[in-house]
């Protein structure tokens, strides 16, 4: 099953971010073809190179075999308790696995596992097999899927992300696609913070999980690793840390291209400190709170309460947070009905008179329409207005 965008998620994910020359903070050198540096909280881009270039994504390929099989798992196709064969073409496969063979029958856990932690090639296609019946069709459903998230420069040839003419993406599109996959499946993404896994009866040479953050720093969580000769080495990776003023702050780094092993993770390590004291989030509305409550025309009641579903925050340089500003710019009049949820009007944020974000807001409840004499009496009224 495709799911389709959240509006508001991606709305806000692709908020425009504008601020004063001399006030954005400067990245440090990061060694790499290409880089993103997402806040994830605020669904702003803190620092990026190169991000639409196109690249071989390796690996991390395996975030969107993931997607698939997380939604299937969610629509009940699969079970994680479920086992699936393992094919002949699956025992095969070459680079990275998790070395399972034909006589097994693996659970769909463990698997996840095998892909996941031990980036296994073999896992991944089993996976793909028990999904999708084929490969080629999980690739179908992979591609289907890119378009539906937005991926507008993604492309898949396989599974597993081996080298193939014509399979690759871009940094951008894979910070959306990693967004995406923690918002609609947080119940599965811990998957990816697990350090050591390997399946019994299978060799112990290959089980240490190769995001070497999550080694390192507590705080780091996910998500992936990819590596081929033509991709070089890639992480993808998220922290979320604590603050006084805002807990479980979120980044996301996407790295390409780096020359190592401990390149990836020192590079990437460079970009989420540097995210996390370069910027500082500002929470302006908690999720559902009333942003305006304008007046409403020809409506049972006369008042339009406006707000987000999700909390609205915002990444501001360090230190600038007192230089913040709103605005809501709204239609006028506003005549019922409306719509619970119902996007209404925009919350326009500022620093100084520079614009940081435009947030959707919607009818926090719905405003039925007035009776007959209600609505000719506000009609004459905004006549007379």
């Amino acid at each position: 099953m495709i799911r389709f965008i959240k509006p508001l998620f991606a709305f806000i994910l692709l908020a425009a971010v504008a601020l004063v020359h001399a006030q954005v903070p400067q990245p440090p050198e990061v060694a790499g073809k290409a880089y993103l540096l997402m806040d994830v909280t605020s669904g702003q881009v803190l620092a990026a190179k190169d991000p639409d270039a196109a690249v071989e994504p390796a690996s991390l390929t395996k975030l969107m075999s993931a997607y698939l099989v997380f939604d299937a798992l969610r629509t009940k196709k699969i079970s994680l308790t479920q086992k699936l064969p393992v094919s002949e073409r699956a025992w095969k496969m070459p680079g990275s696995r998790m070395f399972i063979h034909p006589r097994m029958q693996v659970p769909v856990e463990d698997l996840i596992k095998g892909m996941v932690v031990q980036s296994g090639n073999d896992a991944t296609v089993a996976l793909a097999e028990g999904v999708g019946g084929t490969v080629e069709r999980f690739v179908q459903m992979m591609n289907d899927q890119a378009k539906v998230l937005g991926l507008k420069n993604t492309g898949y040839k396989n599974p597993e992300g081996l080298t193939e003419a014509g399979h690759t993406t871009t940094a951008r599109d894979l910070a959306t696609l990693s967004t995406r996959l923690m918002s609609d499946f947080p119940e599965y993404v811990g998957y990816y913070a697990i350090k050591k896994y390997r399946y019994p009866g299978t060799p112990a040479s290959n089980d240490n999980n190769r995001n070497l953050l999550l080694h390192r720093d507590p705080t780091v969580d996910g998500l992936k690793t990819g590596h081929t000769e033509a991709a070089g080495y890639c992480l993808v990776a998220t922290a979320k840390r604590d603050f006084p003023n805002l807990q479980g702050r979120r980044l996301l780094s996407v790295l390409l291209g780096a020359s190592s092993e401990s390149a990836r993770a020192n590079e990437s390590q460079k970009l989420l400190n540097w995210g996390y004291t370069a910027y500082e989030d500002i929470k302006l509305f908690d999720a559902n709170q009333a942003v305006a409550t304008p007046r409403v025309w020809k409506g049972k009641t006369n008042e339009l309460k406006l707000g987000s579903r999700t909390p609205i925050v915002v990444s501001v340089p360090s230190g600038s947070a007192g230089q913040v500003k709103t605005e809501v710019a709204r239609p006028e009049p506003l005549v019922a009905p409306f719509q619970q949820g119902q996007v209404v009007a925009t919350l326009k944020v500022k620093l100084g008179e520079q614009q940081l974000a435009e947030v959707p807001l919607m009818a926090l409840e719905s405003v039925d329409e007035a009776g007959f004499f209600g609505r000719a009496w506000d009609a004459m009224r905004l006549w007379i207005k």
